[in-house]
């Protein structure tokens, strides 16, 4: 997730294009020019740790059946849970896979830096991790959500070349005052897209894989809209930071996602903004909907 550098500056709830009120949390005075800092594993404490063991083998449980195949096998490269992963020793094996390398960061970042880094093959992970009386929900990402959500898919090629465009593509944007837009494709794919597999739907979006509730949501919950992919109907779609989906939008394949950033967005974004936003939920007519897996 990112946020408006005004913000982070001033101490104030972050930008993220979605809704709700959290004041930013993180030591912003540790962090270099590009807004990376050290990890300081060395203070994480036991009860960390702990929490971190708790966290993953709760959500590692309920993949089967849910998350994407391709998750589920990588989700292993992140190590035994038993404690926080060192970001160098993860980076090691993940650069020698796809390329990436992963960074710290002590919170939600601003747009510049963080398409900068995604651009580079680099992707920011917060160095602190919740409150234990935040085990169910956590509403700013925390370092289990950008290791145990995020990272995983890193190590597929396509998807990590996909993130590679986004950040390149996402630098465009700024230019063009379009990054709102780009912030929806960001939510509904990376964060809680969806994938048709010949098994059913699954969950590949990290803010679903490291949500208690969400994932089952996702999958099989009647309640939702679960939308077919399309590129411009996304980015005219509102959503909410601090409640399940209303709506999802479902992917065919990785291949499909890497290609939908391959055309100049600029002639997408001049025609989005010629049509109305479309509420959270809403369906429209003639489109191809999934039903609950």
């Amino acid at each position: 997730m990112i946020a408006s550098e005004k913000a982070i500056n001033q101490g104030v709830a972050p930008v993220t294009y979605g809704q709700g009120d959290r004041p930013p949390r993180g030591d912003y005075a540790s962090a270099r020019a590009d807004y990376t800092c050290d990890q300081n594993w060395s203070a994480y404490t036991a009860e960390e740790h702990d929490l971190y063991r708790r966290l993953y083998e709760r959500q590692a449980a309920q993949l089967p059946g849910l998350a994407c195949d391709e998750f589920i096998e990588a989700v292993r490269h992140l190590g035994a849970p038993e404690h926080i992963p060192r970001f160098d020793q993860l980076s090691e094996t993940l650069h020698a896979r796809t390329g990436w390398e992963v960074v710290a960061v002590p919170g939600l970042i601003p747009e510049e830096a963080f398409f900068s880094l995604l651009a580079k093959r680099k992707f920011p992970v917060t160095g602190w991790i919740r409150r234990p009386e935040e085990f169910d929900y956590v509403v700013e990402p925390d370092v289990f959500h950008d290791l145990f959500g995020h990272v995983p898919l890193l190590f597929n090629p396509v998807f990590a070349d996909y993130m590679q465009a986004y950040g390149a593509g996402g630098l465009k944007a700024s230019r063009l005052d379009a990054c709102e837009l780009l912030a929806r494709l960001y939510w509904y794919t990376v964060e809680f897209g969806l994938i048709a597999t010949p098994k059913g739907l699954r969950a590949y979006g990290a803010g679903i894989l490291s949500s208690a509730g969400e994932l089952r949501h996702s999958v099989r919950s009647s309640a939702p809209s679960r939308v077919a992919f399309d590129l411009q109907r996304i980015m005219r779609t509102r959503y909410k930071i601090d409640s399940y989906q209303a709506t999802y939008f479902v992917i065919d394949s990785f291949q499909q996602l890497f290609d939908a950033t391959a055309p100049d967005f600029t002639p997408i974004y001049r025609a989005v903004r010629g049509l109305p936003e479309i509420e959270a939920g809403a369906v429209l007519p003639g489109e191809r909907l999934f039903s609950a897996g």
